[in-house]
């Protein structure tokens, strides 16, 4: 049988980088096809390929058996391909409607843009997906969730034969997921082929028919699903056994070093109070919207408080900008790296000591020894797979990124370092990685806060959990006697 799709030999050479070598991959219709591999794999790359954001250097793509070239994004719609990138592609100051139907706006029998027709379209895409999103909606004041909703929505609304997927759950709560999910069973049993690209494998296991496996640059393997094992799609993907998923390391807990009291924002947070010690991983989980970043926000300074206190080592500190929390010894890892971590546009080394310059100050200038010191001492002990310094952030894998956003932070020396999200949209092998640097900094006596919306990692990670519900602190258990059931008790407002 003629699979749907047929890409064979793809090559891509960026200046100085081999993104893909040879690289063979097959779709059937109605077939969701898993695509795994580490941050830097060439999953992004090859899936780009064949949407027509880059062009192949070297290979051969196939549409039911028939050679095509595809030069560009509209060819790539043309024979059906749809791709919902990682990174979103919105524009902010549109509508929903607008965005979904940018370029193809339905149009009255006079030529003018039917605005009721594309309401009425986009509130029955909206309506399929379980989401309360109107058409109406400007784009800027939707969550990063709300926002993938859009994306996802969009691509549905062209009539798609091959569906591309990449990390298209990592900022969705568990019933868009859910929502998500069923869409996908049902196209592919209307018989469009999806490429399902994520980290979270347990999704693999639960929708993909196939998995195939790219480690650097190069294919390793396509397994049928119901016959793979997790170890063994580990070592395929980073060439190595990985043997513990969560390695979280037991350290004596010291003393109080953080403590929130009262903490609120009308509407918002409400009476927030909690305290970290020494040593200490304490787990922040709940549902989306439950206050979780808006609560690490408002302790780093971002956001303001009406009211509450916030003491560090004992000491109260007034906390109105983040550089007061930064000189009260706080670091934030946020959740969206590439909008508020990273400037993208600089080099490693200028991202790892945005934080940190006045400690690489001599005689009033910046001394240009000395933050190579620091930038190269980082580098290394985080393990940062760059090929040095003065490489642009942008042109890193996200987990080497997220390492940078991490290496900036600790450049700081910080007391309390609050990490949101600090896993989402990195590999298997690069979430070890950033574990155990969890563990180096709790045994160095640091008071770590991570917020996480996969209760796995909450459980596997954290000493202690503290659970949010509608802006409130819903619950607290020790992880000793927590579960995901008790968990998701408390953020759905109950008691467990």
């Amino acid at each position: 049988m003629t699979p749907l799709l047929g890409m064979s030999g793809i090559s891509k050479t960026f200046p100085g980088v081999k993104a893909l070598q040879h690289v063979d991959f097959s779709l059937r219709s109605g077939e969701i096809h898993a695509l795994l591999g580490e941050n830097g794999a060439g999953k992004s790359t090859l899936m780009k390929i064949l949407s027509g954001v880059y062009q192949k250097d070297a290979g051969e793509i196939r549409i039911n058996g028939e050679t095509v070239e595809i030069a560009n994004p509209k060819q790539a719609e043309a024979h059906g391909i749809t791709i919902i990138h990682q990174e979103m592609n919105l524009i902010p100051g549109l509508t929903v409607m607008e965005n979904i139907f940018l370029g193809r706006e339905p149009a009255n029998f006079l030529g003018f843009i039917d605005w009721g027709e594309m309401k009425r379209r986009t509130e029955a895409l909206l309506k399929s997906l379980g989401t309360t999103i109107a058409a109406t909606d400007i784009v800027s004041g939707l969550s990063i969730g709300e926002q993938q909703m859009v994306e996802i929505a969009k691509a549905l609304s062209v009539e798609t034969k091959v569906l591309i997927m990449d990390e298209p759950t990592a900022a969705l709560t568990e019933r868009e997921t859910e929502c998500l999910f069923a869409i996908m069973r049902q196209l592919a049993a209307d018989g469009v082929g999806i490429i399902y690209i994520s980290h979270r494998m347990e999704e693999l296991f639960a929708l993909s028919d196939r998995i195939t496996i790219l480690r650097d640059g190069t294919y390793v393997g396509t397994v049928e699903t119901k016959t793979a094992v997790f170890d063994q799609l580990i070592k395929m993907m980073v060439g190595r056994d990985v043997t513990e998923r969560f390695p979280k390391q037991t350290v004596p807990i010291g003393g109080e070093v953080l403590r929130v009291e009262n903490l609120s924002r009308p509407g918002v947070l409400h009476n927030i109070t909690f305290s970290v010690r020494a040593g200490e991983i304490v787990g922040v989980a709940g549902l989306m919207g439950a206050g979780r970043t808006e609560m690490a926000r408002a302790i780093f300074g971002a956001d303001q408080a009406d009211t509450g206190a916030v003491y560090v080592e004992g000491q109260k500190r007034t906390i109105t900008c983040p550089a007061d929390a930064i000189a009260a010894g706080i670091g934030l890892i946020t959740e969206d790296r590439k909008h508020q971590g990273l400037i993208l546009g600089l080099s490693v080394g200028e991202n790892m000591t945005l934080a940190s310059l006045d400690k690489c100050v001599r005689g009033g200038l910046i001394c240009g020894e000395a933050e190579n010191e620091v930038v190269a001492e980082h580098i290394e002990k985080l393990k940062i797979r760059t090929p040095g310094a003065a490489q642009l952030v942008k042109n890193l894998s996200g987990g080497n990124q997220q390492k940078v956003v991490i290496a900036k932070w600790l450049t700081t020396c910080p007391k309390v370092l609050i990490m949101d999200e600090p896993t989402r949209g990195v590999d298997v092998g690069a979430k070890a990685e950033i574990y155990q640097i969890m563990n180096m900094l709790a045994a160095a006596g640091v008071a770590i806060i991570m917020i996480s919306s996969e209760l796995p990692e909450i459980l596997g990670m954290s000493d202690r959990v503290v659970v949010m519900s509608q802006g409130r602190i819903a619950g607290e258990l020790p992880t000793r006697e927590a579960t995901q059931e008790k968990i998701m008790a408390y953020a759905a407002g109950g008691s467990e």
